[in-house]
C-alpha cells in the first residue's frame, strides 16, 4: 500500500522560516487548486498552518493570487475556501463558547461521547484512512477531504458524538483552528448542517488513488445511513490529552515600553514591526488546558515565533503580564494584541485582523448566505 500513498516529504513538510513561507505563498496555482483540490495529491497550497497560526492572513493570500492577474470569478473555488475560514471565525465570534456545543440541533443518533479506538490506533480496516492517519501523526497534516472522511467514520458510522474525536484531531494538527475544526466536525455530524455527510469506499478510493473493496464503507451512499455499526468501530477509549509547555524562568520586561502580545493564533512577524515595544509570545496554561495540543504543535509554534525579532516567550496568564505594569506610566494601553475569539479576555488595545471581507460582519446561518454578501465586495 505504501506505493499507493507516497509521502511526498518535500510537500508534506512545513518550513518555519519566513522566506520559505513567502516562497510557498508565491507558488499557489489557484486554477489547478479548483480542479484538483479534492485529491490527496491535488494542487493544494500547504499554507493552512501559516494561516491558522497567523503568520499570514487570508487577505494576504487573496491579494497574492489576485496580483497575478486572476479574475475572481475564475478562481472562485479557491477564494471560497479562504472565505470558509473567515465564516467559521465569525461563527465563533457570535457564539463564543457555545461553539463547542451542538450549534444548530443535537447531533442525531449519538451512542457515546468517547473516542473510537480504531481511529486512534489506525485499525479501521480502511487502508487509505489508516495510512493517512499514521502520516498525520508523523507530519501534523491532514488533507481536508480526509478530515471529512474520518469525521464521517467516527460520527456517522461509529455513532460517536463529534466533540471527543474533534479534540483528538485538533491536538495533532499543526494548522489547528478551533473554529474551522469544530464547525467542520459539526457539519459532517449533522449538528451544524441539515443532514449528515457520508463518505463511501468508492469516494475514498477515487480521491486517495486506492482500490480497496469489501469494507464496511463499500456500499451505495444511500445505504450507509441505515447500516449497523461495524464491529471494528465499537471499542472506545477515553482521551487524556495534555499540553507540555516550555519550562521557563520568570520573564522580566521593559515596562517603559508597551508589550505586543503574540500567541498561537498570531505569529505575524510583520505586525507592528516598526513599533518600539516588547514582543512576547504568551502561552497561557489555562488556554492549553482547555484546548490541549501535542508536542509537535508546540514545537511548530515556537519555531514560527523565531521569525519575530527579539521575541520573548512567557508561560503565564495575561493578568500576570499586566501586573508587571502596575507601577508604570501605562494603564489600559500597556498590552497590545490582535482581536481573536480565543483571546477576548486580553486587556488593552486590540488591533483589527486582516479580513478578506471586512465589510461583512455578524452571524450567518450558512456559509452560502455569508458568501453572497462577500461577493458584493469582491
Amino acid at each position: 500500500m505504501n506505493d499507493l500513498f507516497p509521502k511526498r516529504e518535500n510537500e508534506i513538510s512545513f518550513p518555519t522560516d519566513y522566506s520559505s513561507i513567502m516562497e510557498r505563498l508565491n507558488r499557489i496555482n489557484p486554477v489547478q487548486y479548483g480542479k484538483t483540490r479534492n485529491f490527496i495529491d491535488g494542487a493544494v497550497t500547504y499554507l493552512s498552518p501559516y494561516i491558522s497560526r497567523g503568520v499570514i492572513s487570508t487577505k494576504q493570500v487573496q491579494e497574492a493570487v489576485l496580483a497575478k492577474g486572476h479574475h475572481p470569478a475564475a478562481i472562485e473555488k479557491f477564494l471560497q475556501e479562504l472565505a470558509w475560514r473567515e465564516y467559521f471565525q465569525h461563527v465563533w465570534q457570535a457564539k463564543s463558547d457555545e461553539l463547542f456545543k451542538d450549534l444548530k440541533q443535537p447531533q442525531p443518533d449519538v451512542l457515546h461521547f468517547k473516542m473510537l479506538a480504531a481511529i486512534n490506533n489506525t485499525t479501521t480496516g480502511i487502508a487509505a484512512i489508516d495510512r493517512l492517519i499514521n502520516q498525520f501523526y508523523e507530519t501534523g497534516y491532514l488533507h481536508n477531504h480526509v478530515r471529512m472522511y474520518i469525521a464521517s467514520i467516527a460520527c456517522n458510522m461509529g455513532k460517536a458524538h463529534w466533540y471527543a474525536p474533534a479534540q483528538w484531531m485538533y491536538y495533532h494538527l499543526l494548522d489547528g483552528d478551533l473554529a474551522s475544526n469544530t464547525c467542520s466536525w459539526q457539519w459532517v455530524a449533522g449538528a451544524f448542517s441539515s443532514k449528515k455527510y457520508y463518505c463511501s469506499q468508492e469516494n475514498i478510493n477515487r480521491y486517495t488513488h486506492s482500490f480497496q473493496q469489501n469494507t464496511f464503507l463499500d456500499l451505495p451512499t444511500e445505504s450507509l445511513s441505515s447500516s449497523t455499526i461495524p464491529s471494528i468501530l465499537k471499542p472506545t477509549i477515553d482521551l487524556h490529552l495534555t499540553t507540555h509547555l516550555p519550562n521557563l524562568a520568570k520573564l522580566n520586561i521593559d515596562i517603559s515600553k508597551p508589550t505586543l502580545i503574540y500567541n498561537s493564533y498570531n505569529l505575524d512577524p510583520m505586525w507592528r514591526c516598526n513599533d518600539d515595544a516588547n514582543r512576547v509570545l504568551l502561552l497561557e496554561p489555562s488556554h492549553f488546558q482547555k484546548f490541549p495540543v501535542g508536542e509537535k504543535v508546540i514545537d511548530f509554534i515556537l519555531a514560527l515565533s523565531k521569525n519575530i525579532p527579539e521575541i520573548k516567550i512567557i508561560v503565564s496568564e495575561v493578568f500576570e503580564l499586566l501586573e508587571l505594569y502596575k507601577n508604570s506610566e501605562f494603564t489600559d494601553k500597556a498590552l497590545i494584541s490582535k482581536e481573536h475569539p480565543a483571546f477576548v479576555h486580553y486587556p488593552g488595545i486590540k488591533d483589527k485582523r486582516d479580513w478578506m471581507y471586512p465589510e461583512v460582519k455578524g452571524y450567518f446561518n450558512s456559509f452560502y448566505s455569508f458568501w453572497k454578501k462577500c461577493e458584493r465586495h469582491r
